[in-house]
């Protein structure tokens, strides 16, 4: 992370404004905005937030830790709005349902409560005990009938163990069991341990990435697409994401598509790269040279 150009007036010599304002990495931004939270220097978090919603506007995870800052700082309508925002970007966010209901509650919003309660019964009832998520839909709901019933909340609900007791050590053992999981092709318990990648490391390339190739091999195409776009927006010279989009693309017919993702990888790779080598061998073939 570094900042843009910063000294001189504007003139000869001088820098232009879009090459002085600061540049962060949205990954580190976040994880900082946790620890503040952790800390309860809820500006600070927002602060953090902000950069990392400006950098990734479409994250479910720093939307909803931003509801976690205003709900710290007493601001529940603005902890509503950005529980909404996780939830349109991120609908699997079971937290994030689960505090947008509770808030809702204590808006005296119980339409709007009810719905995401609703909503988690019936994601509950389908997963039946045998998902990755059954024990924190379990608590999900009974936190927003608590709070439907106006029963006070332990303040622990406000900082949920999975999002914010994850150091960035268990954060790595969780996005190296998924790679593990991946090459096994046990998919659905990849997405699970990436899950908790995501949530300790927020919008990292490399995790958004592993993320759309899950869904890819899955043969969820259209969320696949949605992370690996979200992965070139905060990096867009990521190679692996690069090269798996084009793939995706490959898959999909739209070998235009792919021919414009290896242009930006042979941009990138002057000399070559395993990246650009292999999606060409996909576009040439139109599938998976190993199938």
């Amino acid at each position: 992370m570094g900042g843009g150009g910063g000294g001189g007036a504007m003139g000869a010599g001088g820098n232009m404004p879009s090459l002085s304002v600061p540049t962060y990495d949205p990954a580190v931004e976040y994880r900082a905005a946790v620890d503040a939270l952790k800390a309860g220097d809820y500006k600070k978090a927002e602060m953090h937030l902000e950069r990392v919603t400006d950098a990734a506007p479409r994250n479910t995870d720093a939307w909803f830790v931003m509801g976690l800052a205003k709900a710290g700082e007493g601001d529940l309508k603005g902890a509503q709005h950005a529980y909404e925002r996780a939830v349109k970007f991120g609908p699997d966010n079971i937290g994030a349902h689960q505090e947008l209901a509770v808030t809702s509650a204590k808006l005296n919003q119980a339409d709007k409560a009810k719905a995401e309660l609703d909503l988690l019964q019936q994601k509950a009832s389908a997963c039946a005990d045998a998902c990755p998520e059954a024990a924190e839909l379990k608590a999900a709901v009974a936190a927003v009938q608590d709070a439907m019933a106006a029963k006070p909340a332990p303040s622990a609900q406000l900082t949920p163990p999975s999002l914010l007791f994850m150091s960035p050590a268990d954060g790595d053992k969780a996005y190296g069991r998924a790679v593990a999981l991946i090459n096994d092709k046990r998919y659905p318990d990849a997405l699970a341990a990436l899950d908790d990648a995501r949530k300790t490391f927020g919008p990292h390339p490399d995790v958004l990435t592993y993320i759309g190739y899950t869904y890819r091999k899955m043969g969820q195409f259209d969320r696949a697409e949605v992370y690996y776009r979200q992965a070139l927006a905060v990096a867009p010279g990521h190679r692996g994401a690069t090269e798996y989009y084009g793939e995706l693309k490959v898959e999909r017919g739209d070998l235009a598509g792919a021919r414009r993702m290896l242009a930006q990888l042979d941009r990138q790779c002057a000399f070559g790269c395993i990246e650009a080598e292999t999606l060409r061998r996909w576009i040439e073939l139109g599938r998976d040279p190993n199938a």
